[in-house]
């Protein structure tokens, strides 16, 4: 026994005996509690051991965490998973856990996302820091310490590194744009991300912006951000000037996905933010209340939106970054692909993983269509929450404008629509009608349907179109 405890035993000649008695429960509970803090293993340590020891030592490790039979191990595991690959004995130890084979890292990805009820184990953070930091220390500097599961609003064992380094895909801020005559680089079919606010257009075309997947730029006076998730599909415009804040948010793209989706994080605050809502979720906002406003965007060909908007200004190759801005260069392999990079449990009774929707949230509720609907019904006159809305759209060119509706009902294409018999106009703001009547832009976006049902799910409604017809 320490010297510390025993040190009392040398007066216990002295003590009464209900003295004794108290002095006997405090030596048992001190006793207890020493052995307890000794008992718990250090599983960082335990965890390096797997990682890089001998097969006698891995196996001694994995040994160590399966008698301790808890499933808050299993997080460090499935992290194992990602830093060592498959080895036999870290799959062996998932297996006595979960109960399951989970035989990579991917398997265990999705275990663990549809498990959210366990919880990991302390060492855990300390294990994905002293890994991250490993790959680049300015991870670090995205999250306060100490960091816990209170401290986000997400699932910290979720977050993973995707591949790029901490603002290593870098953001476009305020970059050079030049005329739409002058856009001799771009061909007619390529896509573009179509921006106009209080009469400014701009457009940012894919082939580029997939290379760089945020920009920062004040288009029409309002700063406004374009975060592009390629591996989700999805480029939403949010206005990052908010009336209780001095300056607007400028955002990178901090290299970490949650279920394939990127993180961003913005320069200020060095919050971490989720792409797809507009809210940060990590660092000192992550408590807060804010959620970026939504503007509207459209994804159309060059040549469309040449001819819509002869005046456009229009990104410059001239980006200060060297990458290969050809068309269909930029993840080529994955826009092509059925599959996912990276992780996500999908509902895909529905529709496929990487089939495109459009979507738009309100107050009032959130519904998706599928982009193929608009092969059949170019114009789709419905409802979203408490607004009824009227969606043009081409499934070829991924271009969708929704619009308030009031109780009219429309008929045309993306060229021209009608109600009643009277032609209205579509700009990139309003409906405008023949007496000049104005029907407010609705701001959705387009993404994969992976994404939008893993962040929406049951809080969206679907649009299932009418075989009759």
């Amino acid at each position: 026994m320490p010297p510390l405890y025993a040190s009392p035993l040398c007066l216990w000649g002295t003590l009464t005996g209900m003295s004794k008695y108290l002095c006997m429960v405090l030596i048992a509970i001190i006793t207890l509690s020493s052995n307890s803090a000794r008992a718990e293993p250090d599983f960082v340590a335990l965890s390096k051991h797997i990682l890089t020891g001998t097969e006698a030592q891995r196996q001694a490790a994995a040994d160590t965490i399966i008698a301790r039979g808890s499933d808050d191990m299993i997080p460090g595991l499935v992290l194992l998973m990602r830093i060592g690959g498959s080895h036999v004995v870290t799959q062996g130890a998932l297996q006595v856990l979960t109960g399951e084979k989970l035989q990579t890292w991917r398997d265990a990805m999705l275990y663990q996302e549809a498990h959210p009820e366990i919880k990991p184990h302390p060492s855990y953070f300390e294990l994905k820091l002293w890994y991250w930091g490993g790959i680049d220390e300015d991870f670090l500097s995205l999250f306060e310490t100490p960091v816990d599961s209170n401290s986000m609003r997400i699932r910290f064992e979720e977050i993973t590194w995707g591949g790029a380094l901490y603002d290593g895909i870098p953001s476009l801020d305020n970059p050079e744009l030049i005329s739409a005559r002058d856009a001799h680089y771009l061909l007619d079919t390529d896509l573009v991300f179509g921006i106009e606010i209080n009469g400014d257009a701009r457009a940012y075309p894919l082939r580029i912006m997939g290379w760089h997947e945020m920009l920062n730029d004040v288009i029409g006076g309002v700063p406004v951000a374009l975060a592009y998730c390629t591996l989700c599909g999805a480029g939403i415009l949010f206005e990052t000037k908010l009336d209780d804040r001095k300056e607007p948010f400028v955002f990178g793209s901090s290299g970490l996905l949650y279920r394939s989706n990127k993180l961003m994080f913005d320069r200020q605050t060095m919050s971490l933010w989720n792409q797809f809502t507009g809210e940060p979720v990590s660092g000192s906002l992550a408590h807060s209340d804010i959620k970026l406003k939504i503007r509207p965007i459209t994804i159309t060909s060059w040549q469309r939106w040449r001819d819509k908007h002869p005046q456009s200004q229009v990104l410059s190759l001239n980006t200060g970054h060297f990458r290969n801005y050809d068309s269909g260069v930029v993840y080529r392999d994955y826009f092509a692909s059925p599959e996912l990079m990276f992780p996500a449990i999908t509902d895909q009774s529905r529709h496929l993983q990487k089939d495109l929707v459009y979507g738009i949230r309100t107050t009032g509720g959130a519904k998706a269509w599928p982009l193929k609907a608009f092969n059949t019904e170019p114009v789709i006159n419905d409802s979203v929450g408490f607004v009824n809305v009227v969606l043009i759209g081409d499934a070829n060119t991924q271009t969708v404008r929704a619009y308030e509706r009031n109780n009219l009902s429309f008929t045309g294409d993306v060229n021209s629509i009608t109600s009643s018999g009277n032609s209205w106009k579509m700009s990139e703001d309003a409906l405008i009608g023949p007496e000049g009547q104005r029907l407010p832009r609705v701001a959705g976006h387009v993404s994969y349907w992976f994404a939008w049902d893993g962040y929406l799910g049951a809080k969206s409604k679907l649009y299932t179109q009418d075989k009759s017809r």
